[in-house]
């Protein structure tokens, strides 16, 4: 294996494992703890932590979490067996998944919250009834998707690593000859 190639997985590995670990904070701690506050607080919070996280280190992991997965994914698949291709086609289809729940879902719940205007101008109990348990739910299924992402792309490394302990290595590029490659 060339080193591009391992360092493409380890960067997905670790990027999906930041992303799962940012989405389940806010599912096990930001959330429940925005849950005691009053409606005025909760609206307000949200709107800040919504126009902060989109900075350049979290635009960076978020939309290049699928770039170097996919280039970990095209770069091991030609001579990975399908135990290997599996594990990295699961990580790259997860972390797209997450993507989707994001833009799809929680992104345009977090532009209806911002849309609401000036917090004593609006019904911020209405305002938080129609956003709150949505934007947790689906905020709970991206964690998770990014957490079977994460764990899909480390055993891919484990796998890989036991690819490269075993297996003889051809002449020719340094990929592991093994039948059925």
């Amino acid at each position: 294996m060339k080193s591009w190639q391992t360092g493409a997985l380890v960067a997905s590995t670790v990027v999906s494992g930041l992303m799962a670990g940012l989405f389940a904070g806010f599912a096990y701690s930001v959330m429940p703890g925005l849950k005691q506050s009053g409606d005025h607080a909760f609206v307000e919070v949200m709107r800040n932590i919504n126009v902060a996280i989109v900075n350049p280190l979290f635009m960076s992991l978020f939309m290049g979490g699928v770039a170097v997965g996919s280039v970990a994914v095209a770069g091991l698949w030609r001579g990975a067996d399908r135990q290997l291709r599996a594990w990295l086609f699961a990580g790259l289809l997860s972390y797209v998944m997450m993507l989707g729940i994001t833009t799809g879902i929680n992104v345009p719940l977090n532009d209806q919250l911002a849309a609401v205007g000036a917090p004593d101008q609006a019904d911020l109990a209405a305002v938080r009834s129609a956003f709150e348990d949505k934007w947790v739910l689906w905020n709970s299924a991206r964690a998770i998707a990014n957490l079977v992402s994460f764990g899909s792309f480390a055993w891919a490394l484990v796998l890989l690593g036991r690819v490269r302990k075993t297996a003889p290595v051809s002449p020719i590029g340094g990929v592991p000859a093994r039948p059925g490659w």
